[in-house]
């Protein structure tokens, strides 16, 4: 196997090209590793397959990478620091496969001091600290705000904050259309094969790790008619081609059927919504026969019409919106299909990936995909293996397997039977990147860390030493 200077293997190909994984700025920007080698020990294995849990399991994690998954009846390896879990349940990190962070902005009261330019990125600064906090190691960003997710990500390689692993489209590729006026600098539109294919290349120029473009309209604002199809077919070939020729994923906003059907044709990677597939069960074998991922983002639906965020059976709720009438309305209808073709993707054999297209809402997303149909293994497999073989990374997390990253979160109860649990930052007691402790009620609670402080900043105030966590998780279990 062939490596480059960072490590990471070469050997994959994509569509069409060179897979450049090995070069995602994603992975580029990663922190450090934690150095040395850590024993956890007395774990309750979820290794993100999809099997059951594993009891009495250890894991090595050496210089920030998973070395043996193994008994814990296993003496502890020479110099490896000892943490006892207390027999609490040891996941991968998840990912969120679909998201929107960028910063939002509360809106002042009138009267009241407008935000300053520049204030946004502060905003955003503190999502990206809770997703950590959430368990959360990789999120995908599928469209912000200009350049936003590039300096956030930046500024977390440069050592100013912790945030989990963020893979950006840079701009979402779209036909000139409404959405142009909706959604800030969110859009590059672009006309014609040629203009198609620079706004590509832009978006990799500016530190894209994947594509994303408009096959259809969006649902979120009144001007546009998500069912007809709003690329032409030489700009869709266009797109694809480009990206993949160049070794990079695409993802593509399809709702109407005729969106996904051009979408699914033309090879794309992900299908972002599709919540009419199931009334055509023919794409839906195509999309598993050619192994592409479905993301079926209910949470989105759930916020467009008005539903709260302690909302997972929408028909126990009463909607409070803020949108029009028209789309709060085709958001409710929205819940139901998008549920049904999530049911129909899993009966047909598609990958199913979460993502929850809106904030900090892993959790809900996977109590709302359990709600309506999976089991709570599917859901979490949704979010941590296929979220991760989504965005082309599966070779470097996803699964508790010997080899990849030591992305981990450790909690307290077991979240096949509570998957609610996932959404309560009390119950996620550590989480691990790239071996390094960054989040979890053990460095945030004192009465468990002690003198323990929150690994802020990489390079920034960390706990007093790793020996001084491990013994208070001792002490706690």
């Amino acid at each position: 196997m062939r490596y480059n200077s960072l490590g990471i293997p070469r050997e994959k190909t994509g569509k069409g090209g060179t897979d450049v994984t090995h070069r995602f700025p994603a992975l580029i920007a990663a922190p450090a590793p934690e150095e040395g080698r850590l024993w956890l020990t007395g774990a309750r294995l979820f290794d993100g397959t999809g099997a059951a849990l594993r009891e009495n399991t250890a894991i090595l994690v050496e210089d920030g990478v998973i070395r043996r998954v193994a008994d814990d009846r296993e003496r502890c390896p020479d110099g490896a620091r000892p943490v006892d879990l207390g027999r609490r349940v040891l996941m991968p990190g998840l990912t969120d496969a679909h998201t929107h962070a960028s910063g939002r902005v509360p809106h002042t009261a009138k009267g009241a001091e407008e935000a300053l330019p520049g204030v946004a990125a502060h905003f955003l600064q503190a999502e990206l600290r809770d997703y950590l906090r959430f368990g959360v190691t990789t999120i995908r960003v599928c469209g912000s705000q200009g350049l936003m997710p590039q300096q956030a990500r930046q500024a977390m390689r440069y050592g100013a904050f912790r945030g989990p692993r963020l893979l950006t489209c840079g701009k979402i590729v779209s036909a000139t259309a409404p959405g142009g006026r909706f959604y800030g600098d969110m859009y590059r539109e672009a006309d014609g094969p040629d203009d198609i294919r620079r706004a590509v290349r832009e978006q990799i120029r500016a530190g894209a790790d994947f594509i994303k473009m408009m096959t259809t309209g969006a649902r979120s604002n009144e001007l546009e008619d998500p069912e007809p199809l709003q690329l032409t077919e030489p700009e869709l070939a266009a797109i694809t081609d480009e990206a993949h020729r160049l070794g990079y994923r695409v993802a593509a906003h399809a709702e109407g059927l005729d969106g996904c059907a051009a979408a699914i044709r033309h090879g794309v990677d992900t299908i972002e919504h599709g919540m009419y597939l199931h009334r055509r069960p023919e794409l839906l074998d195509a999309m598993a026969a050619a192994g592409q991922v479905l993301v079926p983002t209910l949470s989105g639906y759930y916020w467009m019409a008005g539903l709260s965020e302690d909302v997972i059976d929408p028909a126990q709720a009463e909607a409070e919106p803020d949108m029009p009438p028209v789309l709060t309305e085709l958001a409710q209808r929205n819940i139901e299909e998008g549920a049904a073709s999530m049911r129909a993707a899993r009966q047909a054999g598609v990958k199913i990936a979460l993502g929850s297209d809106t904030s900090l809402a892993v959790g809900l997303e996977i109590q709302r995909m359990v709600q309506h149909g999976l089991t709570p293994a599917e859901a979490l497999v949704a979010a941590t293996r296929t979220a991760a073989e989504a965005l082309g990374l599966d070779e470097h997390i996803g699964t508790v397997t010997e080899g990849k990253l030591a992305d981990l979160t450790i909690v307290d109860g077991d979240p096949l039977a509570e998957p609610h649990l996932l959404s309560d930052p009390d119950r996620i007691w550590l989480v691990l990147q790239l071996g390094t402790p960054v989040a979890g009620q053990l460095l945030a609670n004192p009465a468990l860390a002690g003198q323990l402080t929150w690994p802020d900043r990489p390079d920034g105030p960390k706990p007093a030493d790793m020996a001084g966590w491990i013994q208070a998780g001792r002490d706690h279990a």
